[in-house]
């Protein structure tokens, strides 16, 4: 039985080898780096930096814009579920919610953030990813007029899908959105 050669440090294999490692370290360091999220859209993922916001960076933004907020429990602690929490927010989902709120024009008010007591996965509330608001005529009209229809999700809610690929699910009392993108900002 024949044993393949040793590799000689000194054959370009082994410079190709090292640069594949250190390729492979570099694209695990960015996968799993605190603050950086892997984003799936249209069937591709890549990986980029997710900036999270605190609670005040995320309720400046949302009071320039003229979005509200409320917690049935009036208060904003992310690990209570009857609080409405911005604490780790994704600095794309509340661009998202600035950007709904210029397109539609009508009153936004959001009801669920990222506190404790939603739904778990990748694209979660806890993640950053969604944001819960209030129903209103105005929103459900344009969202149903803007979108297109994308069929019900697994609990039934019925989802709409914007240009930017951002989701919008009818979860009855209110609208459960969930953001890939900033919706176009």
């Amino acid at each position: 039985m024949s044993h393949p050669p040793a590799l000689n440090p000194l054959t370009p294999a082994r410079p190709r080898l090292r640069s594949a490692l250190t390729a492979l370290a570099l694209v695990l360091g960015v996968l799993f780096a605190p603050g950086v999220g892997v984003l799936g859209i249209g069937g591709t993922t890549e990986a980029h930096a997710v900036t999270k916001l605190t609670h005040a960076q995320a309720t400046s933004r949302f009071s320039s814009s003229g979005v509200t907020w409320s917690s049935s429990g009036g208060c904003s602690n992310r690990n209570v579920s009857t609080c409405t929490s911005f604490d780790q927010l994704n600095l794309p989902t509340a661009q998202g919610a600035q950007t709904l709120k210029s397109a539609t024009g009508c009153a936004l008010n959001i009801t669920g953030g990222t506190e404790t007591g939603h739904a778990s996965g990748t694209y979660s509330h806890w993640n950053g990813y969604k944001l819960d608001f209030g129903k209103s005529t105005c929103l459900t009209n344009y969202i149903k007029s803007a979108f297109t229809y994308i069929g019900l999700r697994g609990d039934g809610a019925a989802q709409y899908k914007s240009a930017s690929g951002n989701v919008y699910a009818d979860e009855g009392n209110h609208w459960d959105v969930t953001y890939y993108n900033c919706g176009g900002c």
